[in-house]
């Protein structure tokens, strides 16, 4: 059993879920966000989710979603964890007991309540007026450092092969999450990508365990 985290969001199709699960990485994401470029549809993600069950764990992205479809969504796919990266207040999200609250960080965590959440995890990721994730931003990684303190962090946000390693050096997270740096383009991820990205962050999270 490993005592960390690697996801790979944003999975839209079978053959990049295996090219996820072959590289060693522990999640994959499904993005229920409609207006997201790499959303896939519930019943496309149940599809290849039965084909994978039991081999990694398996997380939906909501933003902003109804309650009862998040419910109904989270037991079709049969969801491992239910990472909601939007707006959700602290009753909406300690609903569920296997949560994932994502905050994007601008320059401070001063407006960031971490207490008021009883999550499995806080997802930390860039700030963007207009996208809600998966764009590639990074932000300043002491903030995600000093956020320890209030649980198990997963680092987003500008991640690729080439700078997981620091990330993981400089933050010590529980996890980290990729979405657009193992892309060919949104959606369409990149085999080779996905390896190394493991690799090396499988690699550092060895170093500090």
């Amino acid at each position: 059993m490993t005592s960390y985290f690697i996801k790979i969001c944003g999975i839209t199709n079978y053959d990049d879920t295996v090219s996820v699960i072959d590289a060693g990485a522990t999640a994959i994401g499904f993005n229920f966000f409609p207006q997201s470029k790499r959303y896939i549809n519930p019943i496309a993600a149940k599809e290849i989710a039965d084909k994978i069950r039991g081999k990694i764990s398996i997380v939906g992205v909501f933003v902003n979603e109804e309650l009862s479809s998040v419910k109904a969504i989270g037991a079709m796919v049969k969801l491992t964890y239910c990472q909601f990266h939007g707006d959700e207040d602290p009753e909406y999200v300690n609903k569920f007991p296997n949560a994932i609250k994502s905050f994007r960080i601008n320059d401070s965590l001063k407006n960031v309540y971490f207490d008021d959440y009883k999550t499995a995890a806080f997802l930390l990721d860039a700030y963007d007026e207009k996208e809600f994730g998966g764009t590639g931003k990074q932000f300043n990684w002491l903030l995600a450092r000093e956020a320890n303190e209030f649980g198990k962090i997963i680092l987003a946000g500008g991640l690729n092969d080439g700078n997981v390693g620091s990330a993981i050096e400089i933050v010590q997270p529980w996890g980290v999450d990729v979405s657009s740096g193992v892309e060919i383009e949104p959606g369409k991820k990149d085999k080779k990508k996905i390896q190394q990205f493991v690799l090396n962050a499988r690699n550092s999270f060895e170093q500090l365990n």
